[in-house]
């Protein structure tokens, strides 16, 4: 035991930016029905504005927020003497056994995903940062997946075979399903899909490389004294957006030297994802730089009123997907059916200005959000965590 664990000293910017990632990731929930959507996608305006700022942007955010998340514990530990080592670990397990719950009713849960993933941040805490950087770079360039475009392209049968993740049924499932189906579908069916999707698309790896980025970002104390750099900070939001613009326009005229779909089904598809890889990394970079920009300008007061939402980002989370999925899923009220996808979006803007007044009032009596006092407790195993003020 490493003592009562008191409440730590927060850094605003870090939970303003933890804020950012939970509101997208939100929104984009309520735009994707908590999946129904793809059940039936209508490729209008609002899905094309999704689709390119927020989905995959939003949730790339929360994973550097992970690592940096990692890097803090750790750091502060190593200040105290202490080895945090094993606590993180059985903190990530406590972590699973969260998302296991949750995932029961909303099988698209991250929290199973990043839980065992971060384990594999352990190794990596003593490491120097050009090794931390090269392997991040590495996994971004997603090595797995540029062989096997190449293979497609090649016309190798088991490159061109279709994912599994295109059997997904759940979007459709969802509509109609009663509780106690869908309680059981998630268990192991909705799990597999979403696993499938994850190794398939490159997404692994792409979530590995964000946690080393973020974990590199809090060893170089980028967000603690951000004033320190400001001019590599411009430099770096340039080159993100010309990444961003090769990976969103460069990629016609790098399918146009594959062979057609005929020739090699999946070729352009894997191209796809690789290139819809970075553009999210590289777009999601921007936001970072952007919001560092701001916070360090005039718009510090007003983004701070975000900060308490990123205290309880765990909290927030798992409650959206309580509310939620019952609203929208057919043994609820099935609202997929009739509420349309419009005055979803505007109930989802005008919930978060509910989630940002309660976080405000909660942290006025409180250390913690709820869940992320169970969390802390049980990564101590004590309830001698301070919980209120």
């Amino acid at each position: 035991m490493d003592g009562t664990p008191a409440a730590p000293a927060r850094n605003l910017l870090i939970d303003t930016l933890r804020a950012f990632a939970l509101i997208g990731v939100y929104m984009v929930h309520m735009f994707e029905q908590y999946e129904i959507y793809w059940a039936a996608p209508n490729q209008n305006l609002t899905h094309t504005i999704f689709t390119t700022f927020f989905m995959g942007k939003a949730f790339s955010l929360l994973t550097l927020c992970f690592g940096l998340s990692f890097f803090l514990l750790m750091d502060k530990a190593d200040r105290r003497g202490t080895n945090f080592s094993g606590r993180f670990a059985w903190r990530m397990v406590v972590l699973a056994l969260i998302g296991l719950a949750h995932s029961l009713v909303y099988r698209g849960d991250i929290l199973m995903v990043l839980a065992p993933l971060g384990l594999l941040l352990i190794a990596f805490y003593r490491a120097s940062s050009k090794v931390i950087l090269a392997v991040a770079a590495i996994l971004l360039a997603q090595p797995l997946l540029a062989f096997q475009i190449i293979s497609a392209a090649t016309g190798a049968t088991w490159a061109n075979a279709a994912p599994h993740h295109w059997g997904d049924t759940g979007p459709a499932f969802y509509r109609t399903a009663p509780l106690d189906q869908m309680l059981t579908w998630n268990v192991w069916q909705g799990q597999s899909f979403k696993w499938w999707f994850f190794i398939e698309t490159g997404r692994l790896f792409q979530i590995l490389a964000l946690f080393l980025i973020g974990l590199s970002l809090g060893r170089a104390g980028v967000f603690d004294a951000p004033e320190r750099f400001v001019r590599q900070r411009r430099r770096a939001l340039v080159a993100l957006i010309v990444v961003a613009l090769l990976a969103r326009f460069g990629q016609a005229p790098l399918a146009a030297l594959l062979p057609d779909a005929t020739a090699a089904p999946m070729a352009r598809k894997l191209l796809g994802n690789l290139m819809g890889g970075w553009f999210d990394v590289s777009v999601m970079g921007v936001y970072v730089l952007l919001i560092v920009e701001a916070y360090q300008g005039v718009g510090r007061k007003l983004l701070e009123r975000l900060a308490p939402m990123g205290r309880m980002t765990l909290t927030f989370y798992v409650l959206q997907s309580l509310i939620w999925v019952p609203v929208f899923y057919g043994f609820g009220l099935g609202a997929w059916e009739w509420l349309p996808q419009g005055t979803a979006l505007w109930l989802g803007v005008g919930f978060l200005v509910i989630q940002g007044v309660v976080a405000t009032l909660w942290f006025k009596r409180f250390h913690y959000g709820p869940l992320e006092w169970v969390w802390r407790a049980a990564t101590y195993g004590t309830v001698k965590v301070p919980f209120m003020r």
